[in-house]
């Protein structure tokens, strides 16, 4: 339970509550969803019972582990760069949302949106990130919170306090459900949410829009840079990792699909645009607090839990980060994490400022921002390319293999790895993930 809630928490963050809706929003509702999930069947368990495996086959991180379980003269080892990069870029804009929810806990704390129109509600979000001292601040706030939990180490440190903060948030979320479902105006948000529109797609592009839900796919379950594998590391092996994978995937489905059954209505019953982009539940959830009894302390521990659960995803993206340069180097764990630390730090700050200072700078045409050209870099790039690296390793005899995955994923008790499923994923779905990324650059680019 510790080790599902673990890797859950990692994958329960702001994926679920803070991307999967602004996404959503952007690729028109019901359609996009319903594609997501499916790539979440195709695509996501079967690759994250693969990085379980590396990582609990290898007993390393990213770092290493490709290093341990490859052939003799093989390069699969080369991908521990582009792993340990992407881990470094989802933190360059991560640890700035992450600091919105510190900020926002604070705020609905003091009754900052007691009383407040939903325009006065988005002016205070505006004015929030046009403040550079602000931004910065609580960026560095959630590096020293997240680096200072692990120089304590991944167990005695996260697990504890991710198993309860996991299953209060669930709680909190339901009680969201129920108030923003019962909204005036709700109705048409739930429209949007689970009736399929055709229009949007076509706006967008079939290529677009499937490119957009398997990038979804893979950042909200934290696929294809190793995230998941250094739990593995930590795994005994008493569990077969076909059934952790689904337990993990079903639980971060149901916290991202929870989230927009409370944002969509929300959004419709306040007069929110859907597509409103990053800004999203910060502009939507306070006008819904607002409308509950006792919203002030409900939304305090919303973004409370919600702060932990991105907390628990920097955590285990900081102890990834930390693995690497002891697996690469041979440092201690206090060395890691005191210079991981200062880079981090230099590393998010373009990001930070990309909505005040560095505004101008719009890397992916007018109106984007730095935080934009970052989220396309791991999301539709690093992501998807690294977590088929991931499949071809376990598949290939020039990898791994097929025959030592299955060994690895199908000890301990539980669900067995389906092997049918051995030519789908060694000839279909490499394919698949291929097209889908060829044509998602045409659509985005044409």
């Amino acid at each position: 339970m510790g080790f599902i809630l673990l890797s859950a928490g990692c994958a329960i963050g702001l994926g679920n509550v803070w991307r999967f809706p602004f996404i959503t929003g952007q690729y028109g509702g019901a359609l996009f969803v319903l594609i997501y999930l499916v790539f979440l069947v195709i695509f996501g368990i079967p690759v994250m019972t693969m990085e379980f495996s590396v990582g609990r086959g290898s007993g390393k991180s990213a770092a290493r582990s490709f290093h341990v379980l490859e052939p003799k003269g093989a390069k699969w080892h080369l991908f521990s760069w582009a792993a340990m990069a992407g881990n470094y870029i989802l933190m360059m804009f991560y640890t700035t949302v992450s600091g919105w929810m510190l900020a926002y806990t604070v705020k609905t704390a003091k009754g900052d949106f007691v009383g407040l129109t939903p325009d006065e509600v988005g002016g205070v979000f505006g004015g929030f990130i046009s403040n550079p001292a602000a931004m910065v601040g609580c960026m560095i706030a959630v590096c020293v919170l997240g680096f200072g939990i692990c120089t304590g180490g991944l167990v005695n440190s996260v697990e504890k306090i991710t198993k309860i903060m996991m299953s209060l948030l669930f709680v909190i979320l339901i009680i969201l459900v129920v108030r923003a479902v019962t909204l005036p105006g709700a109705a048409a948000g739930l429209a949007f949410y689970l009736k399929p529109n055709l229009a949007a797609i076509k706006q967008h592009g079939w290529g677009t829009v499937a490119f957009a839900a398997m990038g979804q796919a893979f950042f909200t379950l934290s696929l294809g840079v190793g995230s998941m594998a250094i739990f593995g590391s930590y795994l005994g092996k008493d569990k077969k990792l076909f059934g952790e994978s689904i337990a993990v995937t079903t639980v971060d489905t149901l916290a991202a699909l929870m989230a927009g059954l409370v944002i969509f209505p929300a959004c419709f019953a306040f007069g929110v645009s859907p597509n409103a982009g990053p800004g999203l539940i910060f502009v939507t959830l306070p006008n819904v607090f607002n409308a509950m009894v006792g919203g002030r302390v409900w939304g305090t521990l919303f973004f409370l839990f919600m702060s932990f659960a991105a907390m628990s995803t920097v955590v285990a993206v900081f102890e990834n980060i930390t693995a690497f340069a002891m697996d690469s180097t041979g440092c201690n764990r206090q060395k890691s994490t005191a210079i991981n630390f200062f880079v981090m730090i230099i590393l998010s700050v373009p990001c930070a400022l990309g909505f005040n200072l560095l505004s101008g700078i719009q890397p992916m045409g007018e109106g984007s921002m730095i935080l934009d050209l970052e989220d396309f870099i791991l999301s539709n790039n690093i992501l998807p390319l690294g977590a088929l690296v991931y499949l071809l390793f376990c598949v290939s005899k020039k990898g791994w293999g097929w025959d030592n995955f299955i060994k690895e994923a199908d000890q301990g008790s539980g669900i067995r790895f389906p092997a049918v499923l051995r030519a789908y994923l060694t000839w279909v779905l490499p394919i698949i993930m291929l097209v889908l990324f060829v044509f998602g650059y045409i659509d985005k680019f044409k």
